[in-house]
């Protein structure tokens, strides 16, 4: 085995350009892999991270009858719970409203949060420096669809718990920004005692966010969600892409993998006297096999060593300073940061590199199975048949 790398490796450096070819367009392949991978993982990181610091705590318990997907269980879909059983849980009650700026009617969904709430990022202790009757936040998304401004007021109508229309002129204390538009799009948020003295519904909660040391039980009338079922479609819309960009790299894998495939065709046909000569001094066929495979295993091997050596500046320039793939994305229905920031680990690493060095032994072998069928007569002329 020794003598078998010896003799790949030096027939490795003799080809010269042919060789730094292939080790180019495998490090190319190496690199287009890692990168893509790593702003995938940075991307799922990033949005779990922002929705639990948005919206989803730790968890939410929702009540039976309310479903955040379907409009219609709003009504009803609220309860009560005791001091005790709330403990470590941010309450949110949410009522239907409609908003009238400059005349346009918008149907709303108005949310009301505790103000001394600490378990997601909102900043709704804005609205408790407020001296005005109705202040509210909304997001910066909300605030462009209404086309208003902090410090404006605009008209809102809701229905209290027995069905009775009110209005009221509420002013737009505060615009925040984030990330996460299922916080922001069609949404009010007011302090939670404000929405239940204007709704009637004292005491009531739509769903609860939980704190980091809840500990989930049984509660009757009500359903804990897990961050891993919160997070369900967002982790599959990522998958999706995932899966997407495997016929990416197949393509880009498969183009590298031809040309050690082709060099190692034009290789055995070019070097029969050579492979006559390794039988004729002794070596057996499958010996003469396995430097032909090692041949094509260490362009990879070369491959990989490269793509590390120069996709490291641009590694490391991403980890630090991110990719900025603007706001402009928003609009194509997915979360997704301004500035995202990619997540290199040795397990993509290493695994790229496996992959490669696999794939392109394979490749270097399927050729050099002929050697394997060599007459021994005809190997010392230097033909192979």
């Amino acid at each position: 085995m020794k003598i078998a790398f010896k003799l790949a490796f030096k027939n490795l450096i003799g080809a010269g350009l042919r060789t730094w070819l292939n080790v180019a367009v495998l490090a190319f392949c190496f690199i287009v892999i890692v990168f893509y991978n790593g702003f995938l993982n940075g991307w799922q990181n990033q949005g779990r991270q922002d929705a639990m610091d948005w919206e989803y705590g730790h968890g939410q318990l929702l009540h039976a009858n309310y479903n955040p997907y379907d409009v219609f269980s709003i009504q009803n879909g609220h309860g009560n719970l005791s001091a005790e059983k709330t403990e470590d849980l941010s309450a949110v009650l949410v009522r239907q409203a409609s908003v009238y700026p400059k005349g346009r009617m918008n149907p709303v969904l108005l949310k009301g949060i505790s103000i001394d709430q600490k378990v997601i990022k909102l900043p709704i202790k804005l609205l408790a420096q407020s001296d005005v009757e109705f202040p509210v936040l909304i997001g910066k998304r909300m605030a462009e669809t209404l086309k208003v401004k902090a410090g404006d007021q605009v008209l809102l109508r809701w229905r209290d718990k027995n069905g009775t229309y009110d209005a009221a002129n509420i002013t737009v204390e505060a615009i925040f920004e984030s990330k996460v538009a299922t916080i922001d799009n069609g949404q009010i948020w007011l302090g939670l005692d404000k929405l239940r003295e204007m709704t009637g519904l004292t005491n009531e909660a739509s769903y609860f966010i939980a704190h980091e040391a809840y500990q989930p039980t049984a509660i009757a009338g009500w359903e804990f969600q897990a961050l891993s079922t919160l997070l369900k479609d967002f982790d599959a819309a990522v998958q999706a892409e995932r899966i997407a960009s495997v016929i990416i790299y197949s393509v880009l894998l498969a183009l590298g993998l031809l040309a050690v495939f082709d060099t190692q065709v034009l290789s055995i046909f070019r070097r029969q006297k050579e492979i006559g000569t390794y039988i004729a001094l002794g070596m057996t066929r499958n010996q003469v096999l396995k430097i032909f495979t090692i041949e094509g295993s260490m362009y990879s091997i070369f491959g990989g060593i490269a793509g590390i050596i120069l996709g490291a500046p641009l590694f490391f320039y991403t980890l630090s300073q991110g990719i900025n793939v603007g706001s402009e994305i928003e609009g194509m229905g997915v979360q997704f940061a301004d500035v995202i920031y990619p997540t290199f680990g040795l397990t993509l690493l290493a695994g790229t590199f496996v992959i490669l060095v696999f794939t392109a032994t394979l490749v270097s072998f399927l050729p050099a199975r002929k050697i394997s069928k060599l007459n021994p007569v005809y190997a010392l002329k230097g033909r192979i048949s």
